[in-house]
């Protein structure tokens, strides 16, 4: 799995430019893309690293606090087009992403393990959808987890 993490201080998503899925105010927004071969422990790992990055500012300007720690909000999005290979002609190509079928079921499941994580809010995008994001990014603060990258 990957997923790009985004410090907010605000985030909102439309679904289909018709209906507002919810808001978030401090936390992160997380853009999470499902890889071939990825399975229920990729989505388990990056769900406890998600909450516990220590990228929030403690009193003295320090990264040194988690999500859990400022009683953050987090929005997340599936991104199958974290799955692109760009390394030949200038369209990507997404044979990386793992197919429609099993990439919706480990992103409700990856939503399921961040919500026994325990954020003060999680608001998610619809699987599928066109979505449009507006967030206020804080920072930036902006981090890339990869489960392969990271050896899970």
């Amino acid at each position: 799995m990957k997923a790009v993490l985004q410090r907010v201080s605000s985030a909102e998503i439309t679904i289909n430019g018709e209906y507002s899925n919810g808001t978030i105010g401090q936390g992160l927004m997380v853009l999470l893309g499902v890889m071939e071969g990825d399975e229920e422990p990729q989505a388990e790992f990056l769900a406890k690293k998600i909450i516990g990055l220590r990228i929030f500012s403690d009193c003295n300007g320090k990264q040194n606090l988690s999500l859990q720690d400022v009683e953050g909000e987090i929005l997340v999005v599936s991104n199958f087009t974290l799955g692109a290979d760009c390394s030949h002609g200038r369209r990507p190509f997404y044979a990386n992403a793992a197919a429609p079928d099993k990439a919706a079921r480990l992103y409700r499941y990856f939503l399921e393990c961040l919500q026994k994580e325990g954020p003060k809010r999680l608001v998610t995008g619809v699987f599928g959808a066109h979505m449009d994001i507006s967030m206020t990014a804080d920072g930036p603060v902006t981090v890339i987890l990869d489960t392969k990258e990271l050896g899970k």
